[in-house]
């Protein structure tokens, strides 16, 4: 297959835009499953849809680039999905009581950071600046994903696994921390272009 080939399949509908819109789709999924967060088997379902939507995170980003099917949409879908999941399922641990006491901090950084840096993102994208998702960043995103996931998996994952719940806010809170560093390395790369923009 030429690369001419795949550049014409990389349209709205190709496989790695489809899995994009897959992991979207699937943040009602697990929302709907953790309102039940007292029954075991709606959690393991919740963590299933969870860790399939986290999957594609890798795959999308993968396939587009192995068969040059990326795209304006791809790139514009791809972080609005990873902001969107993460979001809801905090939310969500947050209500029914996963994700309390002082651990509800790493939380609010993590959404805190992710409003901001879309905000500069935004105004910088109107100043036709480029700031470039760096490889600390991806491992953050990665992290956060995994916390999350011991959190959703909660009470029903301690029958599994003593201590389910401790490693799940452990990890989100150095996914906070890598939160704030990766936020402070994108407002440095934008503030040059924001003070000259003033200026």
């Amino acid at each position: 297959m030429t690369l001419a080939s795949n550049a014409r399949r990389a349209g709205p509908f190709s496989l790695p835009n489809l899995l994009t819109y897959g992991r979207v789709v699937a943040v009602p999924g697990v929302v709907g499953c953790l309102f039940w967060p007292n029954e075991g088997s709606m959690r393991w379902i919740a963590l299933g849809i969870f860790v399939a939507a986290a999957i594609t995170d890798f795959f999308d980003g993968w396939l587009a680039r192995a068969w040059s099917q990326q795209s304006a949409l791809g790139r514009m879908l791809d972080p609005i999905a990873d902001k969107l999941l993460v979001a809801a399922c905090l939310l969500m641990l947050v209500a029914d009581g996963t994700i309390r006491g002082w651990s509800l901090w790493a939380a609010i950084v993590i959404l805190s950071r992710e409003i901001l840096v879309s905000g500069l993102r935004e105004f910088l994208a109107e100043l036709r600046v480029s700031v470039p998702v760096t490889r600390v960043a991806k491992w953050k995103t990665a992290l956060q994903l995994v916390a999350v996931g011991f959190l959703i998996a909660g009470p029903a994952g301690e029958t599994v696994l003593p201590g389910t719940v401790t490693i799940g806010l452990g990890l989100l809170w150095i996914a906070a921390l890598l939160t704030l560093y990766t936020g402070y390395d994108y407002f440095r790369a934008g503030i040059g272009h924001i003070v000259d923009h003033e200026g």
